[in-house]
């Protein structure tokens, strides 16, 4: 049996932060930036450097990623390095406030940080789930935890459109204002619903805990890091699925990062986007725990390939999209696939990793996507310069889908739990099973 308590707050944070993937991350800065921010530049400059900014933030996450999840194992912190990680991304949103017409430069640096923020702290959050769930209800607490967060992202997403479209109704003098409000509301929402997870939630020690110093830990987190990359050759299994997961997340990043700024390059109207992209978050409500529940019979993998041959017919679609009401499909679409692909990833990587080093190797599973997403919004924003248009940058995001099916399609999950099995028996000792079945 799990902690419910721990395992509510757990699920809450996920409301807590999504907040900054759907309105900075998503729908409203975006626009922002090619409105306000970008002022000056043409079109399809502002998407590049749109894309350049993301870019840039997971290239440092991915130089930290490995170390700090060696060192939360070895100092069982991943509460205080997710904490941390929280305030800075509160901070950073709270910070987009201030910035004004042609300040893409401020702009693309708190960005910087607050996107380096949010998915930092998600290598941290993403680990408790090994710690708080039994192997058996993890494909059904991931989904809720994306579930929950569609939720909390959209309902704010909805008060910000309508503070945006209706300011006078919010005693606010314009839309710019209310859109800057906007932004210190995302910070005040992560900061307030992430309060039961620090309250309830504590690490678990698997292993005696270290008495070394931050810069020793560190250095031995370099070397845990190292030593962890070279032992990747005894979990096949697992080193396949990272490497297809490096594909098709990055195409799925990509597209929610650059999505709404394309629209707005190929003149769709800052109402439609935002509406279409909170439609979205509602659409994907039911949907993943509609793919959770079909995860459970038909099978994780199986039911991951699926959602990314949609996403592949999403990009390909989304070369010819031409109006708002095009955005609104394949907006609908997106919502369909995006939470129960992300969701089933996270479960099934948790049962093909070493639970006595779940920390660590959740910051591989970071380093995964995050080095692989350094490429995808790159790669969107170049070929969008080559070319002088962004349609062909999207449809460069299908080779990522395809390459991420077909390795999924050489992956035996069975096998690799095995391995991971054979590993703790080997490194630890004792029964495998007990970690598995008594959470905190």
């Amino acid at each position: 049996m799990s902690n419910r308590k721990a395992v509510r707050a757990w699920v809450l944070y996920d409301w807590a932060n999504s907040a900054y993937a759907t309105t900075i991350m998503a729908a409203i800065m975006p626009i922002f930036y090619a409105d306000v921010a970008g002022k000056g530049l043409d079109g399809a400059t502002k998407t590049a450097y749109w894309g350049y900014t993301q870019s840039i933030a997971l290239v440092f996450l991915v130089l930290l990623s490995p170390v700090l999840g060696a060192i939360a194992d070895a100092s069982h912190s991943k509460r205080a390095f997710l904490r941390f990680f929280t305030y800075m991304g509160v901070l950073s949103s709270i910070l987009l406030v201030f910035v004004g017409e042609g300040n893409w430069l401020w702009a693309s640096l708190l960005v910087l940080l607050g996107t380096l923020a949010f998915s930092g702290g998600n290598i941290f959050y993403d680990a408790f789930l090994t710690d708080l769930v039994p192997e058996e209800e993890r494909d059904r607490v991931s989904s809720r935890g994306y579930a929950y967060g569609y939720i909390g992202g959209g309902l704010l997403l909805a008060l910000n459109l309508a503070a945006i479209q209706f300011p006078e109704a919010f005693f606010l003098p314009d839309s710019l204002v209310a859109t800057q409000l906007s932004f210190l509301s995302v910070g005040l929402w992560w900061f307030i619903f992430s309060i039961p997870f620090f309250r309830h939630v504590r690490d678990r020690e698997t292993l005696p805990k270290s008495k070394l110093r931050p810069a020793a830990l560190a250095a031995t987190g370099i070397r845990s890091t190292w030593n962890t990359i070279r032992r990747l050759k005894r979990y096949p299994e697992l080193l396949k699925f990272l490497i297809a997961f490096w594909f098709f997340s990055d195409g799925i990043n990509t597209i929610i990062k650059m999505a709404t700024i394309y629209g707005r390059e190929i003149g769709i109207g800052q109402t439609d986007l935002i509406a279409a992209l909170l439609i979205t978050q509602f659409v994907g409500i039911p949907c993943t725990f509609f793919f959770g529940w079909v995860a459970d019979r038909v099978g994780s993998m199986r039911t991951l390939i699926s959602t990314l041959v949609i996403y592949l017919a999403i990009v390909i679609l989304g070369y010819f999209m031409q109006t708002a009401l095009h955005f609104y499909a394949l907006a609908i679409l997106v919502g369909t696939v995006q939470g129960g692909s992300q969701a089933l990833s996270r479960s099934i990587f948790s049962r093909l990793v070493p639970v006595h080093r779940n920390a660590e190797f959740f910051g591989f599973f970071g380093l995964s996507g995050k080095f692989a997403s350094i490429f995808g919004p790159f790669v969107f924003g170049l070929v969008g310069q080559l070319t002088g248009s962004s349609r062909f940058g999207i449809f460069s995001l299908a080779f990522f889908f395809i390459i991420g099916i077909i390795m999924l399609l050489t992956v035996k999950p069975e096998k690799g739990k095995q391995e991971a099995e054979a590993a703790w028996l080997e490194e630890v000792g004792g029964p495998y099973q007990s970690l598995k079945g008594n959470p905190s």
